[in-house]
């Protein structure tokens, strides 16, 4: 299976933000749930360009005509924030099992939850007015998010659309 990144620079990754993997961990297993993870919750994300090796290319990339803040992304480069991203998602599905392949039915979250005489109240992202960009129904992780949202393509409409000529 295809993931991003090296068991090495994985392992680096781990060293120097103050993480161990549990005992029994697979990195290489690890790798690919995480790049599994990422490309599914923002891949979608990505419709402004198109991969390299087209449809049957196993990972979101490398892409071709990506463009960040103007500038036209190489052909052959793998974001490094990507490749963080999915040391991170390796990291939590290792620390928490199921972390990176579990869901949230956002129908089916309970807002209010009273026992006897206690009461509490869940807030979400959404009630927050906060945006993520990882699809609806993912477990999302703040620092994942922060660091992909650059490299995401616009869902917003530009003054350019409107005179596009085909």
């Amino acid at each position: 299976m295809a993931h991003y990144g090296t068991t090495t620079d994985f392992q680096a990754w781990l060293t120097a933000n103050g993480f161990t993997l549990p005992a029994g961990a697979d990195p290489a297993v690890l790798l690919t749930v995480g790049s599994s993870y990422v490309d599914a919750a923002y891949g979608a994300r990505l419709t402004c360009s198109q991969r390299t090796g087209g449809f049957t290319q196993e990972l979101e990339w490398p892409r071709v005509g990506h463009v960040i803040n103007g500038q036209t992304v190489p052909e052959d480069l793998i974001p490094p924030a990507w490749v963080s991203a999915v040391y991170r998602a390796a990291y939590l599905q290792a620390s928490t099992p199921g972390w990176a392949t579990g869901s949230n039915d956002p129908n089916r979250v309970t807002k209010r939850e009273k026992v006897d005489v206690i009461e509490r109240e869940f807030m979400t992202a959404a009630d927050r007015g906060v945006k993520v960009a990882a699809g609806s129904g993912v477990p999302t992780d703040a620092l994942i998010d922060g660091m992909l949202t650059p490299w995401l393509c616009s869902t917003s409409r530009r003054f350019n659309d409107l005179f596009r000529v085909i």
